[in-house]
């Protein structure tokens, strides 16, 4: 199925299956929009290309990345994350999700 709808949103802290670390969703595309060379090299576990695909601030760094729905699960403690680019893009942190400055096109 094409385009599946996202099952995290922007603003949403979650947590990574496999490498354990913790981020905030910045962006969602509904299907793989990366380099097939950047896929063939990093996304070792082949997630689908045809599900969503998350653009995610990473906690205690100032990296982002980009991660297959399926390597991602709700991390429910709600406590906020620490990245420099936070501020950026989200204008605040409020019931354990952060808002957006101004909707992404």
């Amino acid at each position: 199925m094409l385009g599946q709808t996202a099952k995290f949103g922007l603003g949403q802290i979650v947590q990574h299956r496999r490498f354990d670390y913790r981020g905030a969703i910045f962006d969602v595309d509904a299907t793989f929009q990366g380099e097939d060379e950047w896929y063939d090299n990093v996304a070792l576990s082949r997630p689908p290309k045809d599900q969503p695909w998350y653009h995610v601030l990473v906690d205690g760094s100032d990296e982002t990345t980009y991660v297959a729905e399926r390597n991602l699960a709700s991390e429910p403690s709600g406590e906020p994350i620490s990245n420099p680019l936070l501020s950026e893009i989200f204008s605040g942190f409020e019931d354990g999700l952060y808002c957006a400055q101004r909707p992404l096109s």
